[in-house]
């Protein structure tokens, strides 16, 4: 009867010792299998992935097509439904065809002007010198090229004056601005000259290319015409006028503009010149940046004023 007894409990603890091993073996099958399943997922997913890179690299124009599968492709469709315009640039650019021409003598002026605004094929010259020498696209070189040659027009100053102070001011960076609040390509001081702005839309078109180089070459003008020389105009617009140098401004302007002469001359100039690099300068006028370079000043006569 005892026998019978262990025996009894023996298979049943065996019994219990198998089922146990058994649901241990169905758990550990499942979690296998799933772990399986999801390193499948994953490898189809890069496999996908790498297919449609790979077909956007032979079809680029699938790319769009993808994009139309985003969950965000309407939400973008809907920023860009109502883009902001664009400023109106157009008028900055002469019409083509004139290469060869000189499209201001067409416009009325003496041939004195005409000489110093010189022709189309001398400006583009410029324009691209000067892309490549502060390494900005040539077609917004130009655009701004334009610009101070339109208002060289209007003002009778040196187109190519203008943009030698442009160059050493900003580097023909539009959104330059400095410490003491210089802005623009010019850097004009926008609080000190903030009349000068009005007819323009206020201060807040100091950033506006056009008028900043319109309200900058117009300062100037007026400086080297109080002051009986470029070199004492140039020194009054860095804000040295009471000082006994200008740290050498006016020298590195004059450099650039000769070589901005050379250029339109058809010269081969170097554009390898360390441009200047910014530093500080009084308040109360148009700030400026400066350079390390300091060479020789070049002496400009107050006859050399109605040429300029």
């Amino acid at each position: 009867m005892f026998q019978r007894f262990i025996l009894a409990v023996q298979r049943s603890s065996i019994a219990s010792t198998d089922k146990r091993q058994t649901l241990s073996l169905v758990a550990r099958d499942t979690t296998n299998g799933f772990m399986t399943i999801v390193r499948q997922l994953f490898m189809m997913s890069g496999v996908i992935a790498m297919t449609a890179l790979a077909m956007m690299f032979i079809k680029p124009e699938l790319t769009d097509k993808f994009k139309d599968l985003s969950p965000y492709a309407e939400a973008e469709e809907e920023e860009t439904a109502a883009p902001v315009p664009a400023p109106n640039l157009a008028a900055l650019m002469h019409a083509p065809g004139q290469t060869g021409s000189n499209p201001y003598k067409q416009a009325g002026l003496s041939e004195e002007d005409s000489k110093m605004l010189g022709n189309q094929r001398q400006q583009q010259w410029v324009t691209n010198w000067l892309a490549k020498r502060y390494h900005i696209a040539n077609d917004a070189t130009n655009m701004l090229v334009s610009a101070a040659y339109l208002t060289a027009k209007e003002i009778k100053l040196d187109p190519l004056l203008i943009l030698s102070v442009m160059a050493i001011e900003s580097g023909l960076n539009p959104f330059a601005e400095s410490p003491v609040g210089a802005q623009g390509l010019m850097q004009v001081m926008s609080k000190v000259h903030h009349d000068k702005f009005q007819e323009m839309g206020g201060v807040k078109a100091a950033l506006n290319p056009v008028a900043n180089i319109k309200v900058g070459a117009l300062i100037l003008k007026d400086y080297v015409t109080r002051g009986g020389s470029v070199e004492a105009g140039l020194k009054m617009y860095v804000g040295a006028a009471d000082a006994e140098n200008d740290s050498g401004y006016g020298s590195r302007v004059l450099n650039e503009y000769k070589r901005l002469k050379d250029v339109s001359a058809g010269k081969n100039v170097p554009t390898f010149f360390s441009p200047p690099a910014p530093v500080a300068r009084p308040v109360e006028a148009a700030a400026k940046p400066e350079a390390a370079e300091v060479k020789a000043p070049v002496e400009a006569k107050k006859d050399q004023i109605a040429t300029l």
